[in-house]
């Protein structure tokens, strides 16, 4: 099947506005080793190496509304406590993510924590509270999310089970969002989906299907049949189930189900593959995507994820690069992942080609950027271009930038003879992405001096250098900007 519709549709996410009301939460990880039993009791001692702290449930669904290049208000609550500090700051680093978070000092940040030693899961702690809200905080939910319908396309109730999502504010949230012609995505955690009733799509996984519905769904037919009952019900219009390695099953109300299988190479941890997979889809369908192609992405989202370690997000960057895969796409492939680059150097070198680097974001490609990479490409045998991410282009140059979104740069720059190989990294400098190419030439434009270039101590350390080529005068991304908003303004 052709994966001209899904290059389109990625595209397309950059100008979906999502709305993620639900359960917020923090995940912690901490990260060690056990040599011994403890002398006190018979359970692993184990030592701790290092800890890393993710923001997981609801602010995870917005997170990868983020990094799949959509815009996203995020709507929850959290207590007053440290957790809530440090989800905020987290989400602080996001510029495409506004969080409406509301503080109840009645009850704690959901938090858990995972210990991990020697790659096992040995033990997991949580810190919540399930009760309902106090009124008062309900109220103040949900005007925080009817306020926020305006400026939204699609919406998403990220349950999980926290105590946020209860009855009344289910009913609420899809009454106005039906009201105001908002589609809404649920990702379930009830084991009734009757407070779900008049969502538009529901994402249950295979067993959360099992339990709604009561019987066996560990086969294609028994998935329809089990999905039929909730559809029956009129409960949702279109079921679509995630069953782990077993990929996903769109059920409509109306038409034949389709059963799309994993795209998956490894599976490492499927923490947050379900967020991953909702919030593909909320951004496929904000602007009313064919159903099959939202999920044959969102599929293919979720595939990607599982093949890291913790509550991950996926990045356009990284679907961009498997829709170039040879599986997908035409060989020949441009796009490349951090990891996948890395090996494709590595065959360069082993035929005995030079490797150049270049970086930028290239939005609105003009003949300085042309100029730039054919100077670049004239350094070497092999020119490969590292682009910066919409979220750290929003970053560097304010919330007016790209005009672009980071799938068209991309495909742009794929186009050009004198490129290679196209890396697109979310960081707001190119450094690791140096570090693990080290290539034989860094090139940067002559408006940079050598003490100013990211990355030149370290290719000039292992015996590369650092070339800074000409310029074409009076052509830039801002200046081309500037003269089309006078334009405009005539």
């Amino acid at each position: 099947m052709s994966a001209a519709p899904l290059w389109d549709l990625l595209d397309s996410f950059h100008r979906a506005r999502v709305l993620v009301l639900g359960d917020v939460l923090l995940d912690r990880f901490i990260y060690g080793s056990v040599e011994r039993i403890s002398p006190e009791a018979p359970v692993p001692v184990m030592t701790i190496e290092r800890t890393a702290a993710m923001a997981g449930g609801a602010a995870n669904v917005a997170r990868n509304v983020a990094t799949l290049g959509g815009q996203t208000t995020l709507i929850g609550v959290v207590g007053e406590d440290g957790a809530a500090a440090e989800l905020r700051e987290q989400l602080g680093a996001l510029p495409t993510v506004r969080p409406e978070l509301v503080a109840d000092a009645g009850r704690p940040t959901t938090l858990k924590t995972r210990h991990i030693a020697d790659r096992q899961q040995i033990l997991r702690t949580d810190v919540e509270s399930r009760a309902p809200l106090a009124a008062p905080v309900a109220e103040a939910l949900l005007q925080r999310f009817r306020a926020a319908l305006a400026d939204s396309d699609i919406v998403v109730l990220s349950d999980y089970a926290k105590g946020v999502l209860g009855e009344e504010i289910c009913a609420a949230a899809i009454g106005a969002a039906r009201a105001a012609s908002r589609p809404v995505i649920v990702d379930p955690k009830s084991r009734s989906l009757q407070k779900y009733q008049g969502a538009t799509l529901l994402t249950p996984n295979r067993h959360e299907l099992q339990a709604a519905c009561g019987r066996d769904c560990s086969t294609d037919e028994a998935v329809v049949a089990g999905a039929r009952s909730i559809l029956a019900a009129g409960i949702c219009s279109t079921l679509v189930v995630t069953r782990g390695q077993e990929g996903m099953s769109i059920i409509p109300r109306e038409g034949d189900a389709v059963h799309l299988r994993t795209t998956a190479r490894e599976v490492f941890d499927v923490s947050g593959a379900g967020d991953t997979a909702v919030a593909a889809i909320a951004l496929g369908l904000a602007h009313g995507a064919p159903v099959t192609d939202v999920v044959r992405l969102a599929n293919m989202a979720a595939a990607i994820v599982v093949g890291k370690r913790g509550t991950a997000t996926v990045t356009a960057g990284e679907i961009i690069a498997e829709l170039d895969h040879p599986a997908h796409g035409e060989p020949g492939a441009k796009h490349f992942t951090l990891e996948s680059v890395g090996q494709q150097v590595s065959r360069w070198r082993d035929l005995g080609q030079r490797i150049a680097f270049t970086n930028g974001c290239f939005d609105l490609l003009h003949p300085g950027h042309v100029s730039l990479l054919n100077q670049a490409r004239g350094t070497a045998d092999r020119l490969v271009v590292g682009l910066n991410a919409d979220l750290s282009v929003r970053r560097l140059k304010g919330a007016g930038r790209p005009v672009q979104s980071e799938v068209a740069r991309a495909t742009v720059l794929a186009s050009l003879k004198a490129v290679d190989a196209v890396v697109i990294f979310p960081q707001d400098t190119p450094l690791e992405l140096i570090e693990a190419l080290r290539p034989d030439v860094l090139i940067k434009g002559a408006d940079y001096t050598l003490d100013t270039v990211v990355g030149a101590d370290l290719v000039r350390s292992h015996g590369g250098r650092v070339v800074l080529v000409e310029l074409v005068p009076a052509h830039s991304t801002t200046s081309t900007l500037e003269r089309i908003a006078a334009v405009l303004e005539r």
